[in-house]
């Protein structure tokens, strides 16, 4: 079954890759976000696999994103390997320390404290001049991948590094969802105190999911600055937290790949709800969300499930 998914992900990695460059602009522009912004969501993901739920992962995403445009800007580095590293590591730092304190609560208390520590960070940049204050200010242009930037062959080798970020990523909670951490989320979530009695520290298990969707979500939040070319202090707004909950209800907990595909959906039906209804596009929203939770109440990953459990399908 591993193997199987395996291949589908490369299949499905190859007609992505392929495709990028024969969509019109503004498409492949999209799906470079899209899938950033999907890396979040598959930290969520692992969160909400143990029956946890932020409305503060801003806080990483903008920490990835602030560091990309922090070192383009002071120290004239623009390799994008090492701004990407940088921005998914520093992320990966500050959920190593809150993580501390978040690992101790639960429901709702883990949610709103979660969403007050993205709320300090967005009020430190509202207020600091130097990053920028309100208006944040842009990412330093430069050759990132070899390419002049606004053209289209930086354009599509981004796409294609986005790409190959979330194809390693996808693999790699693939196998984290597999191991002992991994499956211990649905006890975790269920039944701590059973998980305890066999003498594994439920805050640990905790503390280490939320390092791992730190990280992710600053390795998005460093793609996303690198796609937009500008940060400014709503990337660590509770709104932005909330569309990141928002995809991951779309998407479901049940595939690693869902995440990435509500994210695309969800920035598809934004765009084109924003163009065509400009002042209801948060009911078009609203209704998509709506209709997800009626009729795939498990969201879209549940749709591979449920032809995966057709008779014939195991054969």
């Amino acid at each position: 079954m591993a193997s199987r998914r395996i291949l589908i992900g490369a299949l499905a990695f190859v007609i992505l890759a392929i495709a990028g460059p024969l969509a019109p602009a503004w498409i492949t522009a999209l799906a470079t976000v899209a899938f950033a912004n999907g890396l979040v969501v598959l930290g969520l993901v692992i969160l909400w696999r143990a029956g946890l739920v932020p409305f503060g992962q801003a806080l990483f995403y903008a920490v990835g994103a602030y560091t990309v445009a922090l070192i383009g800007r002071y120290t004239g580095v623009h390799d994008v390997f090492v701004l990407v590293t940088a921005g998914a590591v520093a992320a990966g730092l500050v959920a190593f320390l809150v993580g501390f304190l978040l690992a101790r609560y639960r429901d709702i208390f883990f949610a709103m404290l979660s969403l007050a520590m993205s709320m300090i960070l967005y009020g430190v940049l509202v207020k600091t001049e130097s990053l920028g204050s309100t208006d944040g200010f842009n990412v330093a242009s430069g050759t990132y991948l070899g390419y002049a930037p606004h053209g289209a062959a930086h354009d599509w080798a981004l796409y294609w590094l986005v790409l190959a970020f979330c194809a390693l990523a996808a693999f790699l909670v693939g196998i984290y969802f597999e191991s002992v951490a991994g499956v211990l989320a649905a006890p975790v979530r269920d039944n701590e105190i059973r998980v305890e009695f066999l003498g594994l520290s439920v805050n640990r298990l905790v503390h280490l999911k939320l390092v791992i969707a730190g990280v992710l979500a600053g390795l998005g939040g460093a793609l996303a600055a690198l796609a937009v070319e500008h940060v400014d202090p709503n990337m660590a707004y509770w709104t932005t937290s909330g569309g990141f909950v928002f995809v991951t209800i779309l998407a479901g907990a049940g595939s690693v790949a869902a995440a990435f595909v509500g994210s695309l959906v969800f920035e598809m039906v934004r765009s084109i709800a924003v163009d065509i209804f400009p002042g209801a596009w948060q009911i078009t929203l609203g209704t998509v969300l709506l209709l997800t939770i009626l009729f795939l109440p498990d969201g879209l990953g549940s749709l591979v499930t449920r032809f995966a459990r057709k008779p014939g399908a195991a054969s």
